[in-house]
């Protein structure tokens, strides 16, 4: 019935509350954990909604069916929870009446049941002198004893709750066959009308949060009703101590009715009342236990902000004193003796049969996995948990939501935890976890020493390559320069030649003029010369020296054509050289010019190595730098 849902946290609350060990399971998810329900150990005494902060647990109830049932035709009767008034008392008439104007047939206050209830606890006590005995209006008690202390089921009386008297009255007596539906402030009611033992009187289960929430979803009203039969002091068994007063009312308080609530405090109670039962220890006259601290007017089915207001007590203070007549002849008068409203009372039911109302109970011990740990098992969990010593075993810190390491232990050995969910172990593990992170991480830093150690030795090769590269860069920078200057230098020289060589082409050009002139004016001297050889022959002695004169003229004459001759042939070697000297001249001067343009381009690259080294020193420096700093502190890198 009940069951955990997407807003679980994993945070162990409902654990801490819950009476039963093996009622919740922890279930590993991706984001962590969540607390399972196991339904078969739940004794729904919903313990773990009032401390669930996050609303991460809900229930089922037969609320839907019976209202599908409804629209179906069904014929149904309703049993009304004597809190329902007490909670809605502005509502319930009109909501009664809109469930009759749906089909259902009787509507009875279970307050009537109570009062029969209250009639058989008396006449069973005093026919069985049954005393020590344990109440069980409350179904979360009954289902913790029948499962986990099945040594008090003796201790039960045998007597049925109120919804149960009042569904047997309606189906004995009031000859009532519709289906029966009740109307309730407990999740568990749905565990004791599913009770072989209750003889499937009952058929649905409708808690107040979700009939209410139904109710108003489908603007379910009418006109004003009222319950069916008359009731007493029946109508305050939701209180606190209801029954005590009930029973007080009609046998005085002389007898020791020990009055119990609270999930906490009742199996806390139990358990000790079993102690207290198996020592033969004195046991009081009758236990009132409720399993809610409040009683069942603020039940586990009871719409959450009801819970928190005060309102509810006082209608049912206003209930109570119409309960207790004026009337003469009224069980439930005020003005009566507890003898009077005894015999009355027994007058009043005199034509039921006390057998009717009777019940057993089952031990069910045998259907619940609970499993103690002997010794050994403890050890090894123990073992397991890193809990060596006793104070390790006795932290008893409560985060689990165990009461203790032991209690923990003992779930973790039935299945329903893990020592992942001990903080004390994930504790150990984490210090156990720092401990081998803080080897890896010395391990780590040594290494990382000694890589950095390596690393600063080849940075400062790196550094010393990277100055002798920028260096000699800068050298080859200078000395690309110096070149390409002299390069320059030796263009225009070679400009300045080829200038010079066009200057001796004209000169030479000029000399072969000359040549030529020469060679006329030698022509010139030779016919000079004949002429006067001539005249000579003619003039016989006296020309004789004449004659002389003209072999010299003529001698001259072939000096200068050979020599004239000789120069144009100098002169043609000469211009032939001068042109080779220009054609080798223009060469140079290209390839001067190729080589000038890859000195410039060479020069340009040094100073951009240059320039890209510099960056790369500095990131050399800032590396090592850092290296050095990382080191100085200790750290890894």
């Amino acid at each position: 019935m009940i069951y955990t849902n997407e807003k679980c946290q994993g945070c162990n609350r409902c654990i801490s509350v819950c009476p039963v060990l093996t009622s919740n399971y922890s279930v590993k998810t991706e984001e962590g954990q969540r607390i399972e329900v196991h339904g078969e150990n739940c004794i729904s005494c919903g313990a773990c909604f009032d401390a669930c902060e996050h609303q991460a647990r809900s229930f089922y109830d037969d609320t839907e069916q019976f209202f599908e049932d409804l629209k179906r035709g069904e014929r149904i009767s309703v049993l009304l929870a004597p809190a329902f008034i007490a909670n809605y008392p502005g509502e319930y008439a009109s909501v009664l009446g809109g469930l009759k104007a749906l089909g259902v047939n009787h509507i009875i206050s279970v307050s009537f049941g109570a009062d029969i209830t209250t009639w058989g606890y008396i006449n069973y006590i005093a026919k069985h002198k049954f005393e020590g005995g344990i109440s069980q209006p409350c179904p979360a008690i009954v289902n913790y004893i029948e499962h986990y202390t099945p040594e008090l089921i003796p201790y039960l009386i045998p007597v049925q709750s109120p919804l149960m008297c009042t569904a047997i009255y309606a189906r004995k007596y009031m000859k009532i066959t519709d289906k029966l539906a009740f109307i309730s402030p407990c999740i568990a009611k749905k565990s004791e009308i599913s009770d072989p033992n209750t003889y499937g009187y009952v058929s649905y289960n409708l808690t107040f949060e979700h009939f209410m929430k139904y109710v108003r979803e489908n603007n379910i009203n009418g006109r004003d009703v009222s319950d069916e039969i008359e009731y007493g002091l029946g109508s305050i068994y939701p209180m606190p101590g209801g029954l005590k007063e009930n029973v007080y009312w009609f046998c005085g308080e002389e007898a020791f009715i020990r009055q119990v609530e609270g999930e906490k405090h009742a199996y806390e109670f139990l358990q000790d009342y079993k102690k207290r039962v198996q020592s033969g220890a004195q046991l009081p006259f009758m236990v009132d236990i409720l399993n809610c601290d409040q009683g069942c007017i603020y039940g586990t089915g009871v719409e959450p902000e009801k819970l928190v207001s005060e309102n509810t007590y006082y209608h049912l203070q206003e209930i109570k004193k119409k309960s207790k007549k004026n009337h003469a002849f009224s069980p439930f008068s005020k003005h009566l003796s507890r003898k009077q409203r005894l015999r009355l009372l027994n007058m009043k039911f005199a034509k039921l049969d006390l057998s009717d109302f009777m019940r057993s109970y089952t031990d069910k011990s045998n259907t619940v996995s609970v499993r103690m740990p002997g010794q050994a098992d403890l050890e090894k969990i123990f073992t397991h948990m890193k809990k060596i010593t006793k104070a390790d075993r006795t932290v008893n810190c409560g985060a689990c939501g165990y009461n203790s390491c032991r209690e923990m232990a003992a779930a973790i050995y039935n299945g329903c935890n893990t020592p992942e969910n001990c903080i004390h172990y994930i504790k150990n593990e984490i210090q156990m976890f720092s401990g081998r992170l803080e080897e890896q991480n010395q391990k780590i830093i040594n290494k990382n020493e000694e890589i950095s150690r390596f690393i600063r030795e080849d940075f400062e090769t790196l550094n010393c390559s990277l100055e002798e590269m920028l260096r000699g860069n800068n050298i080859n920078a200078e000395e690309s320069s110096a070149i390409s200057s002299t390069m320059v230098r030796i263009s225009e020289f070679c400009d300045t030649l080829n200038t010079s060589f066009e200057q001796m082409e004209t000169v030479l050009r000029n000399l072969k003029k000359n040549n030529v002139n020469a060679t006329k004016i030698a022509n010139q001297t030779h016919l000079l010369s004949l002429n006067a050889a001539v005249e000579a022959s003619r003039s016989g002695e006296a020309g004789r020296g004449f004659a002389v004169v003209a072999d010299e003229i003529q001698s001259l004459s072939q000096e200068s054509r050979a020599m004239a001759d000789d120069s144009d042939l100098n002169q043609t070697e000469i211009v032939n050289a001068v042109k080779m000297l220009r054609e080798e001249t223009v060469q140079l001067t290209h390839a001067i010019a190729d080589i000038n343009d890859r000195l410039t381009n060479l020069a340009a690259s040094s100073e951009e190595i240059v320039a890209e080294a510099d960056v790369v020193k500095g990131i050399s420096d800032s590396v090592k730098n850092k290296l050095e700093e990382l080191n100085h502190k200790g750290e890894s890198f």
